[in-house]
């Protein structure tokens, strides 16, 4: 396997920014970083910083409190933890999350936010406790076309380079 990453915490400063909880020091200290379940899993679970309760239809968008350092051609991809997508529909709203190798160095830290809905058609409300798995981030390799010229420079997220 090649060992092409590092999760971080952000600052707890920069938590508090992206964190609407009154308590978010105490929130901030129980963050776990990423973490395989087997050593057979693709995907790294990230766990709820806090209780997450959303019914039929509701939107929710979860500071992780976490950053990735990722080597240059690699990106890492957030889904939903599949259980909770089959059971719940539970779904990220941008489909697949993708963390590029250079929002790291963004002013926020590379901060990774989640956006998280239930979708469900069957009427059932989606409780994740502080703590437990709701998406997971699989790391992957990319390629880029022989006449490749991008030379821009990342600061920010969900749509800073367009």
């Amino acid at each position: 396997m090649k060992r092409i990453a590092r999760f971080e915490k952000v600052s707890i400063q920069q938590f508090r920014e992206g964190c609407e909880a009154a308590a978010a020091d105490d929130i901030y200290e129980s963050i776990r970083l990423p973490k395989r379940a087997t050593s057979g899993s693709a995907g790294y679970d990230f766990y709820a910083p806090f209780d997450i309760v959303l019914k039929p239809g509701e939107t929710a968008k979860i500071p992780t409190g976490i950053r990735a350092w990722i080597e240059e051609g690699w990106v890492l991809k957030l889904y939903p933890r599949s259980g909770l997508g089959f059971k719940f529909r539970l779904q990220l709203n941008n489909t697949v999350g993708i963390i590029d190798s250079d929002y790291y160095n963004s002013d926020n830290e590379g901060h990774i936010f989640i956006k998280i809905t239930n979708d469900t058609n069957e009427g059932k409300t989606i409780e994740i406790p502080a703590g437990t798995g709701f998406a997971q981030g699989i790391f992957v390799e990319y390629g880029i076309t022989l006449d490749d010229d991008a030379d821009g420079v990342r600061n920010g997220g969900f749509g800073s380079t367009t």
